[in-house]
């Protein structure tokens, strides 16, 4: 009976520890992640940089009245075609007319002072300093006539060149003081181009330069796609937006465009950046041009490292920096990995 019991008693605990081995051994094949690598390649990449902004003309002109004064007539409205010399606007000149007699009759009366103080001078009646003085005078009111000769003048508003009226900023009936703008006007010459004038974030910017070429295209033509060559590069961000102004100058291909139009630029930096190319799989929790990849260069355990994102394009993803100094990306299972963990490798 003794014997019996011993006999039941080291088969139990044969079991017992054959069912310890065999937990301990799922125990450390399940620690092990079954994933799917990839090469980490090097690669010489020309980012293309998406912009956007507002399609205008090259030239744009503030026009505005040389003196102050009440506007009488405004001849134009907004969009209107405009050709060079064609009045636009005109302030009420009952003022300057007046001023203008006033100086009149000053010169008038300053000739005729001049007239008699050489005579008596011939006579030595009066002084050479006498007679200097009045001609002094006259000299005086001959530049005050032509000053408000000048301002009469300016006293209306002529197209400086054929184009457009963008913005009727005053009218009729209205003050305005003198240089504040009335009229802001789209130059069309036969030198005048059509631009898109876009803001870069500060790492955009730094990727183009002037002379490099882009493709511009607008919802107003979507059909069409405009050629184009960064002309302008701001030194200076705007004070509002924090982002830097560039300017592209379109070939709209006798198409007319209207000023404000939305437009979007793809631009074809000329400078080459080196990076990584990976697949799209491996980056997770991108945010910008953040983003995260498990790498490994033993096969056995990962790391878990922040990367920059220079470009993603057909599947594949362009690093800029944080991959230097690995071999080999994870690219499925990336879900059950951390830190750290080990994995193996699967087809």
């Amino acid at each position: 009976m003794k014997s019996s019991l011993a006999l039941a008693f080291v088969i139990m605990l044969l079991i017992s520890c054959s069912g310890k081995k065999s937990e301990t051994t799922g125990s450390t094949r399940s620690s092990s992640i079954p994933v799917q690598v990839a090469q980490i390649s090097s690669v010489n990449n020309s980012n293309t940089v998406v912009a956007s902004g507002l399609i205008s003309t090259e030239d744009e002109i503030r026009l505005s009245f040389k003196i102050g004064g009440v506007i009488e007539r405004m001849l134009v409205e907004e969009s209107q075609q405009v050709r060079k010399g064609q009045l636009l606007a005109a302030l009420n000149t009952t003022e300057i007319n007046a001023q203008t007699k006033q100086v009149e009759l000053g010169l008038a009366k300053a000739q005729r002072d001049y007239e008699r103080a050489s005579n008596l001078y011939k006579d030595s009646v009066i002084t050479l300093e006498q007679f200097q003085n009045s001609k002094t005078g006259l000299e005086i009111a001959q530049q005050n006539l032509q000053q408000v000769q000048f301002n009469n003048k300016y006293a209306s508003i002529y197209a400086p060149s054929d184009g457009f009226i963008i913005k009727k900023l005053v009218n009729a009936g209205e003050i305005t003081a003198a240089g504040t703008p009335a009229l802001v006007m789209g130059a069309l010459g036969n030198s005048s181009k059509w631009v898109l004038r876009a803001g870069l974030a500060d790492r955009e910017w730094a990727l183009v330069e002037k002379g490099d070429k882009a493709i511009v295209t607008s919802d107003a033509f979507p059909d069409k796609s405009f050629t184009a060559v960064i002309t302008k590069k701001a030194l200076a961000a705007d004070m509002i937006s924090g982002s830097f102004e560039i300017e592209l100058t379109m070939e709209v291909k006798g198409l007319k465009p209207a000023v404000g139009m939305f437009g979007k630029a793809a631009i074809n930096p000329s400078k080459i950046t080196k990076g990584f190319s990976i697949p799209y799989e491996a980056l997770l929790e991108a945010n910008g041009q953040k983003g995260f990849v498990f790498v490994t260069n033993d096969q056995k355990t990962v790391k878990r490292v922040e990367v920059n994102i220079a470009s993603i394009d057909n599947n594949r993803v362009v690093i800029s920096d944080g991959l230097g100094d690995y071999a080999f990306v994870i690219i499925s299972g990336s879900p059950y990995l951390k830190d750290g963990a080990s994995i193996t490798i699967t087809k």
